[in-house]
């Protein structure tokens, strides 16, 4: 028991680590999406928003600000287009995005600063992505007890899937499977299969 907990924590240092390193490495691609928010849509850089994590502790999550200010309070506007079951809100082309913002979401971008919600201990890579406080709330109590049990990621099956494509429970489903059966082996399979999927979305995004 001792020499497992031991294990998880240097397992937890090791990738803290590199994390740290990861953050370096991307630091000059993260100043250049920066500077492009910043030209094309102003101040702020970052969105930040209240989302529940592991063990029902609440945590700011970021990300690149994909749209324009005041956005928030534009929601009840566009909730006719909302392209997910309740509660969950979702618009894959949102009226709200800005110019660059749009690019940044279509690709997943946006959510590059999660590394460091991962980097303190908030976030893990892969794990089911963490819904607004609000929207948590309502889910079944099967599903919301199995998604506090683990660390919420910025990858998931559902992003794999396609969000816009799957409907709430469906979504709610998979991410109970993926928490069954969650080991490291099957967090890495994810994570190779979300890597080329990104690319090929950065891709098909510049080429239009």
């Amino acid at each position: 028991m001792i020499n497992k907990k031991r294990n998880s924590i240097i397992c937890s240092m090791c990738i803290r680590w590199l994390i740290l390193l990861l953050i370096v490495l991307l630091l000059p691609f993260f100043l250049f999406l920066s500077l492009l928010i910043i030209v094309f849509s102003g101040w702020p850089i970052f969105f930040v928003q209240k989302r529940m994590g592991k063990d029902g502790k609440v945590f700011k999550i970021y990300k690149f600000r994909t749209m324009r200010k005041g956005s928030e309070k534009e929601k009840k506007k566009y909730l006719k287009l909302n392209e997910v079951d309740w509660p969950v809100f979702k618009i894959r082309n949102d009226p709200r995005f800005t110019r660059i913002g749009k690019f940044l979401s279509h690709t997943g971008l946006d959510e590059l600063p999660q590394l460091l919600n991962v980097l303190k201990g908030e976030m893990a890579i892969v794990g089911p992505r963490p819904l607004p406080v609000d929207e948590e709330k309502e889910i079944a109590g099967v599903y919301r007890e199995a998604r506090r049990s683990v660390l919420p990621g910025i990858i998931s099956s559902w992003i794999l899937s396609g969000y816009h494509l799957m409907s709430f429970d469906n979504w709610m489903k998979q991410d109970l499977e993926h928490i069954r059966k969650k080991s490291f082996m099957n967090d890495m399979l994810l994570l190779f299969k979300a890597l080329p999927l990104v690319l090929k979305l950065i891709l098909k995004e510049i080429i239009g």
